[in-house]
């Protein structure tokens, strides 16, 4: 980007909430189900039908609003959002003009690290609202034709609205990313834009460096995937120097993204509150929250990913190529949290286990689908710290138990796979190192641990790896203080 110029970016993203049914009717919502089918005279807009609050939508969007610090309102109204679009059955929407269910906040989000395995910066991008609505239809269009489904009409649909407090399309995709992961952890939404669930428009703007001014916005719409909002993004600050530089101004406006041709269009000027002749909705009671809904919502916050990050860097000594893998999933890192209630010996090894082995091992499947349980697991690290298997040996149970579900210490006996150590062979090689290398046992002896390491590299050579690391530390320890 031009160094002349600060970009300054605002996101509007709409999550769809996970709820059995839409937000002002008992029609439940599925995606794929075939078009308009699930609608019914409410969702519809038909003569003579009153809408229905779903209290369920209410609940998770004050979850999420607790979740990113925002001040929830006790009281807030429904608004009539006018717009004559096809894809609107009513012609109209009920949203929330001027009275959010969830005002300010902040989204953490994590910028990249300068190397993979290297945890990045993070900062707070701060938020304006959070206001609770209803989705419109679908309209796909073809060569002659443009048909609608309302099947995703009334959904119960979150608003998130950020301040314009990003500068960069880097910056864009972090937020991104975290937003996706944190609506995902307390399950409000699967957040998933292939299927629609969470879309994005952007505010884009640019100004001279150190102008405190906002500069003219233009809204980018059409950004159908998290790369596509960044290479829109990065498209439309482009364009908006070019305009400068060329001697001409930019005009306030909406413009569609088309991801083919990498090139964005003027859609139409850019309106106002105004234009869709808001007013209080006359057939919805306002929203009444008690202290005590709140204060619910607000204790069902599970400990959060970047704060689980920190623990297990602290607590448990993990490094951030593991925890980078376990605590965006929350299945994951419960998975690991209850292997270590079984066996909370070797945290690195069940974590290791969970980030490579079983991931690979489930593949494309959730971890729901894996026959292997946390006792497994625990049952599997424990068996190779005792040194009654090694740990080439238990790669080839931990594939049997993944696929069977039999637990790894009756695997390992079926397949003869348990470990039979001559402790006096063993004893004696042992003895034999210790004389070969004075100078490390010497350093260990004056209370230098790590001097452990290179007698046991002899060691293991010395047995090509058949004898478990945890016997050969043991035996080595034992002789050395014998």
């Amino acid at each position: 980007m031009d160094k002349k110029y600060e970009v300054v970016i605002g996101l509007e993203v709409h999550v769809q909430l996970k709820t059995r049914t839409k937000l002002f009717s008992r029609v439940p919502y599925f995606f794929g189900e075939p078009p308009n089918t699930l609608i019914d005279e409410v969702v519809l807009g038909l003569p003579g039908t009153l809408p229905v609050l779903n209290q369920a939508a209410v609940l998770k969007t004050v979850a999420v609003g607790c979740m990113f610090g925002c001040t929830i309102a006790r009281k807030c109204k429904w608004d009539r959002k006018n717009y004559f679009y096809p894809d609107a059955p009513k012609n109209y929407q009920i949203s929330q003009l001027d009275q959010p269910l969830c005002s300010g906040g902040f989204v953490e989000i994590e910028l990249e690290g300068a190397a993979r395995n290297l945890q990045g910066i993070h900062r707070k991008v701060a938020l304006n609202r959070i206001h609770l609505e209803e989705d419109v239809g679908k309209l796909t269009h073809f060569a002659d034709e443009s048909r609608i489904d309302f099947n995703r009409a009334g959904t119960p649909l979150i608003e998130i609205v950020s301040e314009p407090d990003m500068h960069s399309p880097e910056e864009v995709f972090a937020y991104l990313k975290s937003l996706e992961m944190h609506l995902r952890y307390i399950d409000a939404s699967d957040c998933d834009m292939e299927k629609g669930q969470m879309r994005c428009d952007a505010n884009v703007s640019i100004r001279p460096i150190g102008a405190t001014k906002l500069g003219t916005k233009v809204e980018l719409k059409n950004l159908n995937s998290i790369s596509g909002v960044c290479n829109g993004i990065r498209h439309e600050i482009q364009r908006q120097i070019c305009v400068v530089e060329s001697g001409e101004t930019i005009v306030q406006e909406t413009r569609r993204w088309d991801a083919e041709k990498n090139t964005s269009t003027s859609m139409r000027s850019k309106e106002n509150a105004h234009d869709y002749r808001y007013f209080t909705d006359p057939d919805l009671f306002p929203i009444t929250l008690s202290e005590a809904q709140i204060e619910e919502q607000r204790r069902s916050i599970p400990e959060l990913p970047f704060a689980k990050q920190e623990r297990y860097f602290n607590e448990l000594h993990l490094p951030y190529t593991v925890t980078s893998v376990l605590c965006p999933e929350k299945s994951l890192s419960d998975f690991l949290e209850a292997t270590l209630a079984i066996y909370p010996k070797n945290p690195s090894a069940s974590a290791n286990w969970i980030a490579n082995d079983l991931l690979r091992e489930c593949g494309h499947q959730p971890l729901s689908a894996s026959q292997v349980t946390p006792q497994h697991l625990a049952d599997l690290v424990r068996l190779v710290d005792e040194g009654v298997l090694s740990k080439q040996n238990a790669k080839e149970v931990f594939v049997e138990v993944s696929r069977t579900g039999i637990p790894p210490q009756q695997v390992m006996r079926e397949k003869g796979l348990e470990v039979k150590i001559d402790h006096d062979a063993l004893q004696a090689l042992c003895q034999e190192i210790i004389a070969a290398f004075p100078k490390p046992v010497a350093e260990y002896r004056a209370g230098k641990e790590k001097a452990l390491n290179v007698l046991k590299g002899q060691l293991m050579k010395k047995t090509q790896g058949k004898v478990p690391i945890g016997a050969l530390e043991q035996a080595l320890i034992a002789c050395l203080k014998g």
